[in-house]
C-alpha cells in the first residue's frame, strides 16, 4: 500500500523537485499539488492525503493559517519546510504549535550532502509520518507572571484531588494490538529527591515540552535538562519561546552552566551536551558534534553523563520521537539505580523514542502527556 501526500507550495520549481523524489520510492504517490495555502485546505479536504508537504510563506494564505484549518477539518500529518535562519525558526514553531508534525529545511543543501542521502531523508520522513498522529494544538496562553501562579497552584491541587492514573495496589498494563507495548502504568513510583530531571525528545517533542513545562511552578525543586533533536539556528528561538511560557526559566545551555533548581537547561541544537558532578553540583560541558552519532544533540549522551555523574540521583523521562535515541542511556540510568519514565503510545506524535524505552523494560512509569507535568509535581520533592 501506497502512502499519498499533496504537496502545497507557491514554488513551481520545488513541487516539481518534491514530486520526483517521493515518486521515486514506488512507496508514495503525490496525488495533489497547491500554490498557496488555501488551494491546499481545499484539496485536504477533496483528497484526504496520508501527508502534506506545507511551505510556510505563501500568497493567499500562508502555511501556518492553512495548518490550522486543516488541523480542524481534516487532521492530517503535516510536514513543514522551512529556512534555517532565526525567523525560520520562529515561524516553523508556531506551525509545530499549531499542528504540523515535523519540519525540513527548504534548501535541500541544508539537509543532505548528495542526492541519494536527499532522497532516503526525504522518503523515510514521509513515511514516518504517515504512521503518526496528527491532532489539532491548543496554545499554551498563560505567560510566566507572578500573577498567574496563584491560578496555577489553584489547578495543580485540583488536579491532585482528581490522581493522574487510577490508584491500585499492584501495577497494570494496558497493552495495544498493534505493539503489545504498555500504554499506560498505574503504578507511580514514590516522590523523591532528584540531583536532576532529565527528557529526552524528538518528533512532537516542541509541543510537548511546552505542555509539560508549562505545569511547573517556579519553585521547581530540582534542575532540568532538555534534550530536543533540532538544528542549531532553532534551538535559541525555542528556549527564548519556552521562557515566555513557563513559570520556571529556560533557556539554551552553555558550556560551564551549573545546574539549578526551577531551571531548565536545553541543549544546543548541532553539539552535545553532557553533565559533570563537580562536588555534588552538576554542571554543563558542551561539546562539538560528532558525525558518527546520527543525533546531535543526543539523548544516549547526555543521558549516559546523568547515569555516572548522579548515579541514582537522577529521573530521565522519554517523550514522542522517532527512532531510539534515549534507549541506551535510560539503560545506564536505571542500572544505576534512577528512575524512567517514558511517553504512553495513545498521547505521542511518534511512538518511537519512547516505545523502544518501554518494550526494553526500562520504564518505571508510562504516562499520557497531559499528566507528566502533574506527575514531576507530584513525584519530585
Amino acid at each position: 500500500m501506497t502512502v499519498s501526500v499533496l504537496v502545497v507550495d507557491d514554488s513551481g520549481f520545488f513541487r516539481k523537485r518534491l514530486t520526483e523524489i517521493l515518486t521515486a520510492s514506488g512507496q508514495i504517490t503525490v496525488v495533489g499539488a497547491a500554490t498557496n495555502g488555501r488551494e491546499g485546505v481545499e484539496l485536504a479536504e477533496k483528497l484526504r492525503p496520508d501527508v502534506i508537504t506545507m511551505d510556510y510563506e505563501m500568497p493567499i494564505m500562508d502555511g501556518i493559517s492553512a495548518v490550522r484549518e486543516i488541523m480542524a477539518k481534516q487532521p492530517t500529518p503535516v510536514l513543514m519546510f522551512s529556512s534555517l535562519t532565526y525567523e525560520g525558526a520562529r515561524v516553523t514553531l508556531d506551525a509545530l504549535e499549531a499542528g504540523a508534525v515535523d519540519f525540513l529545511p527548504k534548501n535541500f543543501e541544508e539537509i543532505a550532502r548528495d542526492t541519494s542521502q536527499l532522497q532516503n531523508i526525504l522518503i523515510n520522513r514521509v513515511l514516518d509520518l504517515a504512521k503518526s498522529q496528527p491532532r489539532a494544538r491548543a496554545a499554551v496562553s498563560q505567560p510566566k507572571a507572578a500573577t498567574v501562579a496563584p491560578p496555577l497552584r489553584r489547578a495543580v491541587a485540583q488536579r491532585a484531588e482528581r490522581p493522574s492514573v487510577r490508584p491500585a495496589t499492584k501495577e497494570v498494563h494496558h497493552e495495544t494490538a498493534s505493539t503489545g507495548t504498555p500504554r499506560r502504568s498505574v503504578k507511580k513510583t514514590p516522590a523523591r529527591q532528584y540531583s536532576v530531571v532529565g527528557i529526552g525528545t524528538s518528533t512532537g517533542g516542541p509541543v510537548a515540552l511546552q505542555k509539560v513545562l508549562s505545569v511547573l511552578p517556579a519553585s521547581f525543586p530540582a534542575p532540568i535538562v532538555l534534550v530536543q533533536h533540532m538544528p542549531a539556528s532553532f534551538t535559541p528561538a525555542f528556549a527564548e519561546r519556552l521562557n515566555k511560557l513557563c513559570h520556571i526559566e529556560v533557556r539554551q545551555a552553555e558550556d560551564g552552566d551549573v545546574l539549578q533548581p526551577g531551571v531548565a537547561l536545553l541543549a544546543p541544537g548541532g553539539k552535545q551536551m553532557m553533565i559533570e558532578n563537580r562536588g555534588g553540583r552538576g554542571r554543563v560541558r558542551i561539546l562539538p558534534g560528532d558525525d558518527r552519532l546520527n543525533y546531535k544533540p543526543c539523548v544516549d549522551v547526555t543521558f549516559g553523563s546523568l547515569a555516572r555523574s548522579f548515579p541514582g540521583k537522577t529521573l530521565g523521562v522519554i517523550l514522542t520521537g522517532m527512532g531510539a535515541d534515549g534507549r541506551e542511556g535510560c539503560r545506564m540510568m536505571k542500572q544505576a539505580g534512577s528512575v524512567i519514565w517514558s511517553q504512553d503510545e495513545e498521547t505521542s506524535v511518534i511512538y518511537g523514542m519512547p516505545m523502544a524505552v518501554a518494550t526494553a523494560g526500562l520504564s518505571d512509569e508510562v504516562l499520557p502527556l497531559n499528566d507528566v507535568g502533574l506527575r514531576l509535581i507530584e513525584g519530585v520533592s
